[in-house]
Order: structure tokens, then sequence, then C-alpha cells
């Protein structure tokens, strides 16, 4: 069955021999996450590699995603490896410190004591622990446990409500930006931006690596900061797409926030014509079981009645024992979820406005399709604009992207109800729309007396915008 929602599946020591990848991309995978977190970059070139044979031995095209680190807001190491911290008990937090004990540790972020003031609180690992700020005192942060519990080396700090003055871009991320570049991935996650400037100076340093073999990426912003939520539009119009990293954004603004703040965000990007991600703790108890929790099913389910364009996994594929059970069960999930979706395709075009026609081309694609219940839209594209457009929408009619561009193939991997076939463009629009035609009957997606609506740009074969349209019957073109 076609499925509308795509998956974004993060590889490390549990996927990464060939025959679980190709059985990943079998099971449903069409994003391959590259955490930058982990691993050095012979160990992320060799993955890639992997990834793009998998790719091929399924028949069909994966994106590959590169994840930066981003800028390392961590305590130092215990000389015991952990400690228990009780309530109410006396912490220091000292960028001096070299190896920490019971009652102190270091900090890898070493500018934390001045971006805090007393009765800051400071959350660690993903909240469990928290701390109240009491004094500043030079380079170490004197703070009462409010919340106790087990710490160990090289936990996250966040402060509540953000605030914290760390850059987006570290230098091991431009560093990692250059080994993305070379291995020409699809996109690029950037982690912790503030405002659009943030994804400007990303964007400007992967083309840069990029210009030597004219290979872009897109951006995708990673929303995990509480500033990052008044500045999303320009961060939406400054990226490709977004993803909602629940896990940080969590910490900083509250979890009770985060699910409304999920649909808001999916809601702009939509509205913006960019990509959305849905991210952190989906599948989680799949890293050790083989089914996943009630709960679990229905946030993935929701996620995809937001309108997302792909839900992702990070540990639950990346080192967990069911990488595969765990997109086999994200793919049926939203399979059901879409079934369930009510496609009210007219509203949204009630205050739609657009200035272009290759814009207005791919609305009216959507229209006439959705109206006469064509079987398919098939969009002949070089660049993937009018595919991307289409998907913006909630149709229940898939739609297929005929591109001669390999990097449009992977790069359509992550859009929303889109498929890509490679099809060679010519001068001869004839001997084009039949070949279209001819390739969606070999894939068995249409058949003979099927009706089509199918886009291009003309003349046939120049690169530029979308600007006919045409309904079809299959096999008489």
């Amino acid at each position: 069955m076609h499925r509308a929602t795509k998956i974004v599946a993060t590889i490390g020591p549990a996927s990464s021999d060939p025959d679980t990848l190709v059985r990943m991309i079998q099971a449903g995978v069409d994003v391959v996450r590259l955490n930058f977190s982990h691993g050095k970059a012979e160990d992320h070139i060799a993955r890639a590699d992997m990834v793009r044979e998998a790719a091929a031995k399924c028949g069909r095209e994966v994106a590959i995603m590169a994840d930066l680190q981003g800028p390392k807001i961590r305590i130092g190491k215990f000389e015991s490896g952990k400690i228990f911290l009780e309530n109410g008990s006396k912490f220091i937090l000292d960028a001096d410190c070299e190896l920490g004990n019971q009652a102190q540790v270091g900090l890898d972020y070493k500018d934390l004591p001045r971006d805090l003031k007393p009765n800051d609180v400071l959350l660690l690992n993903d909240g469990l622990i928290v701390l109240t700020v009491d004094r500043i005192a030079g380079n170490a942060i004197h703070t009462t446990v409010k919340i106790g519990g087990e710490l160990s080396n090289n936990k996250g700090i966040n402060r509540l409500g953000g605030g914290l003055s760390a850059p987006a871009l570290t230098a091991k991320d431009m560093e990692d930006i250059k080994t993305a570049m070379s291995i020409k991935v699809d996109y690029v996650a950037v982690s912790f931006p503030k405002n659009a400037t943030d994804m400007i100076m990303a964007r400007q340093l992967a083309n840069i690596a990029g210009e030597g073999t004219r290979h872009k990426a897109q951006m995708i912003a990673k929303i995990e900061r509480a500033e990052a939520i008044p500045a999303l539009q320009g961060i939406l119009d400054a990226s490709d797409g977004i993803m909602v990293a629940r896990g940080d954004l969590a910490v900083e603004v509250g979890n009770a926030a985060v699910p409304a703040l999920q649909k808001r965000m999916i809601k702009m990007a939509r509205a913006s014509n960019k990509l959305a991600i849905t991210a952190t703790q989906m599948m989680e108890s799949m890293i050790v079981n083989a089914v996943p929790t009630r709960a679990e099913v229905s946030d993935v389910a929701n996620a995809v009645l937001d309108g997302t364009d792909a839900v992702m996994t990070s540990a639950e594929t990346a080192a967990g024992k069911y990488p595969v059970e765990t997109v086999e069960a994200m793919a049926a999930i939203c399979l059901e979820a879409e079934k369930s979706d009510v496609v009210k395709l007219d509203a949204d075009f009630l205050n739609a406005t657009f200035t272009r026609i290759d814009q207005s081309i791919a609305y009216g694609a959507l229209f006439t399709a959705y109206h006469l219940r064509v079987k398919a839209i098939a969009a002949l594209t070089e660049s993937g604009s009018t595919a991307l457009w289409m998907s913006r929408h909630n149709i229940d009619i898939p739609i297929y992207a005929l591109t001669p561009s390999l990097a449009t193939q992977r790069k359509a991997a992550l859009y929303r109800n889109v498929r890509t076939f490679e099809l060679a463009h010519s001068t001869d629009r004839e001997a084009v729309l039949k070949a279209a035609q001819d390739l969606l009957l070999a894939k068995g997606v249409v058949h003979k007396g099927d009706m089509i609506v199918v886009t291009w740009g003309e003349p046939m074969g120049q690169v530029g915008g979308t600007n006919a349209l045409q309904i079809m019957k299959v096999g008489e073109v």
C-alpha cells in the first residue's frame, strides 16, 4: 500500500550491517539518519556507502541525513562514574573541576556560569535531576538539589526557559559539515538553532563545502531551544524544514507544552511550504521490547494526523534489539492513521494566495485530481518543487515525482505522499508523456484506462518552472 508518511531511521551499532539495513529499507525506511554526535568521519563515510548499496539492492533511492551534534552543554565525569544526589543537598557545578565527586562536578560547557543568575533552575539528564542556583562564585555554580537521583558522566544540562548562549554551530560541527558534504548527504540537521542567522550560516558553510561537486544539501532546523519558538517563522524561512525535537525542547519548555507546540510547528511548516519531522522517543520501548506500547502507537498516529512529513526513530533502530520490527510497526501505524484521516482539500485553498505559475499549476493539479478522483498525480520535475508544493496539502491520491535527477529522487524521499521514479526528459513531449505512463504501468501503480493528472514544463526538456497540466487516461497517449 502507498504510505504517505515517511520514516526516518537512525543507524548505529544495531543496524550497521548490510543485511539489517536492507531489511529496514524493505520494511519502510525512507531516510537514514547519521548521528554525528557519535563516531568519526570515516565511520559516517562507511555507513553512507552502506546505505547507498543497500538502497540499490532494494531498487529505490533513500535519502541520507547528517545530524550535527551542536554545542556540548554537559557536565564532566565523576571519579566513580556516577553519584546519587539527595533532595535538599548542596551541589557545585565547577568549570575548573577536573574530576567530579559527591560534592561537585566539572563542565564541558565552560561558559555556563556566565549564563546564570540566582534562582535559575537547571535540569540535568533530560530533566530527571533538578537543581536551583543559589549563587555564582567565579567559575563555580552553587546549587541546591530540588529533585535528586542518580547522576552519571557527561549528562546534559538545560536551563528551564532556555537562554543559554552556546552557539548552534561549533568547530566540530563545521568540520562535520565538510564530511557530510563530501558524501553528498541530502539533508543536514542543525542542532539548537536559536534564530534564522544560525540556519543561514549553516547553509553557507554547506554550500561552500559542496562547491567542488556542485552538491547542495537541504537544511533542517532542529527546534529544541525555548528561544527558537518565538523565532520559528524566521527559522522556517531560512530552512528547508524543521525537526520537532521533543527531548531537549520538553526539558526547556516543560513536557506539557510540547504536544500543542508540535501541532503548531507542523502546521506552520506546511503553510510555509517546508518539511516537518517529528522525533524523540516515538517507539522508545522497542529498544528492548518487540512491540510498542499503546501510548507510543497513539503518539505516532497523532503525528501522522497532525500532518508531519516523517516520523523518526533514534536509539530504537541505532542501538535497540528490534530495529527491523520497529520500522515495520511504525509503517503499520502510519498506514492505519492515514486511512482515518479526513481529506478537506477545498478548505486548504480558501485563503491560498500565489503569484507563481508553477505553484498555481501544482494547486490546480491537486484540485482537479481530488474532484475527478483520479488514480495518481504525476509531476514531471527537475527540482522537485512542484511535488513539494503538492505534498503540503492533505490528499488521498498518491503523487509521483518523475525526474531525471538523482539528487531530486533522494531529496523527495522525505516529502509526504510523494514517491519518486527516474524518468529521462527530452524535447519530445509526446514521447515523454508516453514514457511516463509506461513507467507508472510498469511500477504497478496504475492500470490501463485509469485517469491521471500530469504536470510538466513547456518547452519540454528545458530546466524551468512547471506551466502545463493535462488530464489523461493511461494507454491513450
